[in-house]
């Protein structure tokens, strides 16, 4: 199953490498994310390092080790949808999740549960996705 992933999905797998974790190993999950979600990453980073109690050189090696269970994307990539994603996404953060999902068709994967609310992408929770194992 195809699905975008947004960053708190990402960090989550990083903080609690639990269940969002298992997701992200499965190959029954094709993952796929808006590159910006790197420089995110850069910017959270101590914020991750705070909540996890690990070391830089560890969450950097964690962190190396799933984002090739990830294929990234480019904005140009997804661009002549940002303008309809902007029209759905209930939050202005979100906007570049829901373009992807848009070219590529598929859902996106977020506990944000006011994006639910766009009425053009099918948004799932890491329970929905969970169930699906």
């Amino acid at each position: 199953m195809l699905i975008v992933a947004d960053a708190n999905e990402l960090f989550g797998a990083l903080i609690s490498r639990r269940k969002t974790l298992d997701i992200f190993l499965d190959d029954s999950f094709e993952i796929v994310s808006p590159e910006f979600i790197l420089k995110e990453f850069d910017k959270r980073k101590d914020s991750i390092l705070r909540k996890t109690g690990l070391t830089d050189k560890e969450i950097i090696s964690f962190f190396i080790l799933l984002t090739p269970k990830i294929k990234f994307f480019k904005t140009d990539d997804f661009k002549y949808f940002l303008e309809e994603a902007k029209l759905i996404s209930p939050d202005p953060n979100d906007v570049e999740y829901f373009a992807l999902a848009l070219k590529l068709n598929c859902s996106l994967w977020s506990e944000d549960k006011k994006l639910k609310t766009n009425g053009k992408v099918k948004v799932l929770s890491t329970s929905d996705l969970i169930k699906m194992l």
